[in-house]
């Protein structure tokens, strides 16, 4: 029988260890846009984490990944952006905590943190990058902020969640147990 402070302390472990996977996976960019986001497969270790352990330990490993993502190298142009792209941003990845113990939790944990994500980055994009938006993206011209922010963080949000979702695919049998929390138990 595990004790309620052994079980503290390998939640706080683990969460560490998926933040820095988290951060050594978002440097490697399969492609970057210009004005900040790109596609990696980093979107995995927090919704993985947050199934496992539940909302409130999701919330804070997104929470703390997104300070890292910010101090390490953040785009911005205001400080506005900084906390809706990275802090704000990153946070909802825990929300697959939602789904703790579920089947299939990690796959509907992944869309709904990447879709909080991406609402995020949506929100910046038509409150404070539209001041310095291209009138271009993708070979297309945009007037419209709201469209704009729409198809710009779609295109790497939209890939970055089927990237999570395939690697989960791949890893949810062989660790089948630990995703449910099995071994917690």
């Amino acid at each position: 029988m595990q004790t309620k402070s052994h079980l503290t302390t390998r939640m706080l472990t683990e969460g560490a260890m998926m933040v820095a996977i988290s951060q050594v996976l978002s440097y490697v960019k399969l492609y970057e846009l210009p004005n900040g986001g790109s596609i990696t497969p980093d979107m995995i270790a927090i919704p993985f984490f947050a199934v496992r352990w539940g909302l409130g330990p999701g919330l804070m490993a997104g929470f703390v990944y997104g300070l890292l993502q910010m101090l390490t190298g953040g785009i911005a142009v205001a400080w506005q952006s900084l906390l809706l792209d990275y802090v704000v941003a990153f946070t909802p990845l825990g929300l697959a905590g939602l789904f703790k113990g579920k089947k299939w939790g990690l796959f509907a944990g992944i869309v709904l943190g990447c879709a909080g994500r991406f609402l995020a980055h949506f929100i910046s994009g038509i409150t404070v990058w539209r001041i310095v938006a291209p009138t271009e993206v993708l070979n297309m011209e945009f007037s419209d902020p709201c469209l704009y922010s729409l198809v710009y963080n779609g295109s790497y949000m939209l890939l970055d969640t089927l990237i999570a979702l395939v690697i989960a695919a791949a890893l949810y049998r062989p660790l089948r147990k630990f995703i449910l929390g099995e071994d917690l138990r």
